[in-house]
């Protein structure tokens, strides 16, 4: 097995990030594999990349000065957490060589972005025949986060009869939010969503019922509409962050036992401010009276087995704005910056199909 693997990869690399992480990247050609790559741990797989995707973590990260520090102490950075590919060596009786894998990395070092990576057990899942490499390839952090953000609260919600389940979705046409939409779609809920006008029929063809124009309608009153006129919803979650007022207004459009799930916040003082706000706020002094949720993804490999079914069966897709050439990774961090990405910018690693 080992001869099978090369002694060099490209990679896309940092060792500091003075301004953004898309000026500090550099392509190396020939570049070491990973020192676990020819010694796995239990547990851990070498899988030669065909996609990676970008994500907001992977330059919030080595952006915050101290986290930067830490990352480049003693090995260059390599962005990108999301893969896809096929196992080259692997310590786990469940996969073989050759096998088609997605998931994730895991932080502080990522490594997506190269034509090898070694992931963990949580973070490496089969592929089921029917679902594309490109389409898993941009499934890694944020479908699995929009899956956490909904299906597990959905399957806690009450029974009420045959009234479908009812969510809210803040930021329906980014890469979250995307996945959300389909994935309450999935659980036969009905989806109000907000977004630009520019993405309404985005939204709408991925099966949300109602859209919000965030730029020229209140949306906790179009939200506590919707709720007078056919029922509170279930669950709000908030892919944008910094909302506050959409959680403090939560009792006119969600039910007693509805959740408010925050998944999109930036760290940094003004949400640490905003934290302290819904914390520490009694409700009888204008603090919220729905129960509050701040969700850190954590890495499930039974999750992405959920999710690879849905896509086999149909009821969920990456979608993808763009598909990237292994050179343009630092064009796609600029566009990313933007916060106008429509779904997921995937990159094309390798041509394994």
């Amino acid at each position: 097995m080992a001869d099978s693997i090369p002694s060099s990869m490209r990679v896309w690399q940092y060792t500091g990030v003075p301004t953004t992480l898309a000026d500090a990247l550099t392509l190396n050609p020939s570049a070491p594999l990973p020192t676990a790559a020819h010694s796995l741990t239990a547990g851990s797989t070498l899988v030669r990349v065909a996609y990676t995707a970008l994500n907001p973590v992977d330059y919030k990260i080595p952006e915050a000065p101290i986290a930067a520090r830490l990352i480049t102490r003693s090995t260059p950075g390599t962005p990108c957490m999301d893969y896809s590919g096929v196992v080259v060596a692997t310590t786990r009786n469940d996969l073989k060589r050759g096998q088609k894998v997605f998931g994730k990395l895991e932080p502080p070092f990522f490594g997506g972005a190269a034509e090898y990576a070694v992931v963990g057990e949580q973070g490496c899942c089969a592929l089921p025949d029917g679902v594309s490499l490109e389409q898993a390839g941009g499934v890694g952090v944020a479908g699995l986060t929009a899956f956490q953000c909904v299906v597990p609260y959905l399957e806690q919600v009450p029974k009420n009869g045959k009234r479908p389940l009812r969510v809210f979705i803040n930021g329906g046409s980014g890469g979250t939010g995307t996945f959300g939409i389909q994935f309450a779609k999935a659980m036969g809920a009905y989806v109000a969503t907000t977004c630009s006008s520019g993405n309404t029929d985005l939204v709408r063809k991925l099966g949300a019922d109602v859209v919000i124009d965030y730029r020229s309608q209140d949306v906790v009153a179009e939200l506590t509409s919707l709720a007078q006129k056919d029922g509170l919803f279930d669950l709000a979650v908030d892919n944008v962050g910094g909302a506050t007022p959409l959680y403090f207004q939560g009792h006119q459009y969600l039910a007693p036992h509805a959740r408010y799930v925050t998944v999109g916040a930036t760290p940094g003082p003004a949400v640490a401010f905003d934290m302290a706000k819904i914390f520490l706020t009694p409700s009888m002094l204008g603090g919220g009276q729905r129960k509050y949720d701040f969700l850190m993804c954590k890495t499930k490999k039974d999750e992405y087995a959920r999710i690879a079914e849905m896509m086999r069966d149909g009821k969920v897709k990456t979608v993808i704005e763009e598909l990237l050439k292994m050179e343009d990774v630092p064009r796609g961090y600029e566009r990313l910056k933007t916060g106008r990405v429509k779904g997921k910018l995937v990159v094309k690693v390798a041509d394994l199909e």
